[in-house]
Parts: C-alpha cells; structure tokens; sequence
C-alpha cells in the first residue's frame, strides 16, 4: 500500500485478533537503518566482538518476538545480507546472530509491509525472488483513502475523539467537512491526522 495508508494499523489489528496477542508485538522500520550490519545486528543479534562497536552480547528482536509478531515495515529497503537472513528465519525458524554459526530457533509470526513494488525489484535484482514469494505467502492490498468512499471522515472522526478526550472537545465545522469532503487525501492517514492537528479546519 501507499504510504500513510495506516499498514502499521491494519497489522497491529491481526496481531490483537490472533492467538499471539499475550505475547510480544515488535515494530520494526527498515528504512531507518542505513548500515546493513546494523540492520542484521538489530534484526538478528550479534556476538560482542563481531564488528567494530559491538562490546556485549545483543539479543535481535526476532529473539526479543520470540512466540510473538514482528511487524518489518518497509521491507523493500532490507540490504541484501539482511534480506538472506530474512529467509533464513522464514524458512527455517531460526536465526544466526552476527559472529557465530551457532542458529537459535524462534516462533515468530512476520507481518511485512511496503510502499514500494516488490515485482520490479525482483527483476532489477534489488529484492530476492525466493524471499519474495515467501512474502507473498499471503498479499493484502492496503488501498489509499481517495478510494475508500468516505472513510477519511470515520479517520477524522475518531482522531478528533481521541483529541478530545483531554477534555478540549473539537468538531469539523460543516463547510470543513464538505471542503474535505473533496479532497484526494494524497497522504492517506497520515494526511489526515495532520490537518486535524493543525486545527484549520475546526471549530
């Protein structure tokens, strides 16, 4: 899906419906790491002496997830070394920290989410094939708000009760609510948080 579409959401949504949801939920953006060791570092765990920095043992956070979900967000943005780890823990359930050939088994459930396409990738070589089809295992499309019909007032709408619920009550003014009523919301839910914060359109 589009970014903003609210994937994150949906995917913490599956995980309080599942029989996982006593057990840990971990958020994990793949774009904020830049260096493809600590990626795997962070993902997968590390040995103390592995790398430059790496001072103490480190637990990943598959192992932090273990019997739980891990939600990869952006998972287009994975290094290549991280993306074969990846499969590792998808097709084995286990995962090797950095530094040791020693593999520990973890019970995690993956929810993967992305804003790019998968498909050109795989052709460019950018994304593995056999990852992505592990991926694909099962596909849901996150469609944008424009074609949502009028959920960007139900959006509105409860992000105004949750910010209501300090006790400043605020409501869309009705020439508000016909204007955005128009409006392509580009930004999907993120878009729309965003200009009720601002408060332009309330009264």
């Amino acid at each position: 899906g589009e970014t903003g579409t609210g994937k994150e959401l949906f995917a913490r949504a599956l995980y309080l419906f599942s029989p996982r949801r006593q057990r840990p939920y971990v958020t994990v953006n793949c774009a904020q790491f830049a260096d493809s060791q600590l990626t795997a570092s962070q993902l997968f765990g590390h040995k103390r002496g592995s790398f430059t920095g790496a001072v103490a043992d480190h637990r990943g956070i598959f192992e932090e997830a273990d019997g739980g979900v891990v939600f990869l967000d952006e998972v287009g943005e994975l290094s290549p070394q991280s993306q074969a780890m990846l499969l590792r823990v998808l097709s084995e359930g286990e995962v090797v920290p950095i530094g040791t050939s020693q593999s520990r088994a973890v019970d995690v459930r993956v929810i993967a989410a992305t804003s790019r396409e998968l498909e050109p990738m795989v052709a460019a070589g950018t994304f593995r094939e056999d990852l992505y089809f592990r991926l694909r295992y099962l596909h849901l499309h996150v469609p944008p708000v424009r074609l949502r019909g009028d959920d960007w007032s139900l959006i509105a709408g409860r992000h105004l009760a949750q910010l209501g619920s300090s006790g400043n009550r605020k409501r869309l003014a009705p020439e508000a609510f016909a204007l955005l009523g128009t409006y392509a919301w580009p930004g999907n839910v993120r878009e729309i948080k965003s200009v009720i914060d601002t408060g332009y359109c309330l009264s």
